[in-house]
């Protein structure tokens, strides 16, 4: 009497279509990295020219502000700043300090604008009362995260205006530059593209040694 052949054994098909949907999913994003990368490189683009331009611009007070705003010259009338937001920064030759923005009333209503007038030594707001202040329009300090962007609950972001001549007893504020607009969705494809690829791999292995035991 023979005896009876041994079952056959066979890929999986759910799991295996689970892992290719997720590795698909994997090799778009990288995709969308790819895409990305290609934007952000345009709007620094922009950036740069922005940069360049002498004229001034109205400064835009309602959020969200255009990206052809930014890094352009312009200038507002503070008729008194109504907060203090003291945050970390440098001066204009690389000294460090704390930054001094003030939340300026332009109008009997509205948002305001954010002005940094300086750069100090301590925490303590300058004795600035206000005034016509003319400068450079930069993203603000409060950007949205990655996740509230992802979840639709960002907030329309505020620009922020650095003044060319600092209040009295603090010194000139850098102004970021174009190239400081930050640029990693090259290096964000790879992983995805890694993760992939990884991924597949791992699986077949694992298989393959199921399919041998």
């Amino acid at each position: 009497m023979t005896e009876p052949a041994p079952p056959v054994r066979r890929w999986p098909l759910i799991p295996t279509l689970l892992v290719l949907a997720a590795v698909a999913v994997m090799i778009a994003l990288g995709v969308w990295q790819l895409q990305r990368k290609g934007d952000k490189e345009a709007l620094i683009a922009l950036f740069q020219r922005n940069m360049a331009m002498s004229s001034m611009v109205a400064y835009p007070e309602l959020p969200p502000v255009a990206d052809a705003f930014l890094y352009r010259k312009s200038s507002i009338v503070c008729l008194e700043p109504v907060r203090w937001d003291p945050r970390s920064g440098t001066d204009q030759k690389g000294r460090a300090g704390i930054r001094m923005i003030a939340d300026c009333r332009t109008g009997a209503e509205g948002p305001g604008v954010l002005v940094d007038v300086g750069i100090g030594d301590d925490f303590t707001p300058p004795k600035w009362t206000g005034g016509t202040v003319q400068g450079t329009i930069v993203p603000g300090p409060e950007q949205p995260t990655v996740m509230e962007r992802l979840m639709g609950k960002a907030a329309p972001a505020r620009a922020m205006l650095i003044a060319d001549a600092p209040a009295p007893g603090l010194r000139a504020s850098a102004v970021p530059s174009a190239e400081d607009t930050p640029n990693n969705h090259l290096a964000y494809a790879f992983q995805w593209f890694f993760f992939a690829l990884v991924a597949l791999i791992i699986y077949v292995l694992a298989v393959r040694r199921r399919l041998q035991a």
